[in-house]
């Protein structure tokens, strides 16, 4: 068994959550030893599409005329794209049907997420789809105290300072601009968010929050992965105010590094994050900034311990497993 992993634009997208799922895809293979490709023009016996671009269509169109096996990944839906980038609301309809057609492709479909299979499931797609997550390598992310001292010596963070991270890119959808107005409300605490997008493309509101100057509030741009697990072990709250998620990979980091986390309550998370036993939810900017508070005057107990359970769970070797297991039963047919 050989796989061609395949991912349209992967430069454009090696700093997204998209190109973060590809390489934990590679990972999960080297894991369980199955051998796979990148190159267009090495054999092989499935295709696994990432992406949803015209040469993805002719690829999966190409390899099924060789009789090879298709399986496409499932990484975006209409609703996390809507609420993305300048016009992505006004092409959503556009988009879903492209998707459709895209995803209808595969002899099987892999998706993050149960609310992901169910959200696919209602746009009418009648090919088998598999809920995968997109992992996480644990063993790079862990709690880790001389990481903590390191993201506040790079930060110029104080040991005694509050600390609150965001990550994601510069769109409408991660919360970015709920990020900002909670840091003007708590100008008490530090806020610092990570990840880089061109602001050319984000909306006005975006751009706004975005240009913001508080003596409290730093946008540290993209940086590379080790920064992040320092950044997870040194703050005091990991803020994900998304308001739509595939699956969420950020999140699944911080529970890894057991660090509390304050994430929006929306069904992405109904199943997996529980409020109160290893995250805390809240819904609107008066309950973030209350959660908020409450757990950095510790009238609210960490919940690193039980939040753990959560990464475990989503560990890139059992994640390995899986796909082998999505592989097998697609050559099977």
């Amino acid at each position: 068994m050989k796989v061609l992993l395949y991912t349209e634009g992967e430069k454009i997208f090696s700093k997204s959550g998209l190109g973060m799922a590809i390489k934990h895809q590679m990972r999960a293979l080297d894991y369980e030893n199955i051998e796979y490709t990148t190159d267009l023009q090495d054999d092989y016996d499935i295709v696994h599409l990432n992406f949803y671009g015209p040469n993805s269509v002719a690829l999966a169109k190409h390899a099924k005329k060789k009789g090879k096996k298709v399986v496409y990944h499932a990484h975006s839906t209409e609703e996390d794209f809507k609420n993305g980038f300048l016009f992505c609301k006004k092409i959503s309809p556009t988009f879903k049907k492209w998707i459709v057609k895209c995803y209808s492709l595969g002899d099987v479909v892999i998706t993050p997420t149960p609310y992901a299979k169910r959200l696919l499931e209602g746009y009418g797609i009648k090919k088998k789809i598999f809920a995968i997550s997109n992992g996480i390598e644990l063993d790079k992310f862990t709690r880790n105290e001389n990481a903590r001292e390191s993201f506040r010596e790079r930060f110029n963070y104080k040991k005694d300072d509050k600390v609150v991270v965001g990550i994601g890119l510069y769109i409408e959808r991660k919360g970015i601009v709920d990020f900002v107005e909670l840091a003007k409300r708590m100008p008490e605490y530090k806020f610092i968010w990570f990840g880089y997008s061109p602001l050319q493309a984000a909306t006005k509101e975006v751009r706004e929050a975005v240009k913001t100057k508080l003596d409290n509030l730093v946008f540290a741009g993209y940086v590379e992965q080790d920064i992040i697990v320092e950044a997870m072990n040194g703050c005091d709250v990991y803020l994900f105010p998304t308001y739509e998620e595939t699956e969420g990979i950020p999140i699944i980091e911080a529970c890894a590094c057991k660090t509390t986390a304050v994430i929006r309550d929306i069904p992405i998370f109904e199943e997996w994050l529980e409020d109160g036993v290893n995250v805390y939810k809240a819904k609107t900017l008066d309950e973030f900034e209350d959660k908020i508070k409450k757990v950095m005057n510790h009238e609210l107990p960490p919940l690193g311990e039980a939040a753990y359970k959560v990464a475990e769970e989503r560990d890139i070797r059992k994640i390995g497993k899986q796909l082998r297991a999505v592989y097998e039963e697609v050559l099977q047919k």
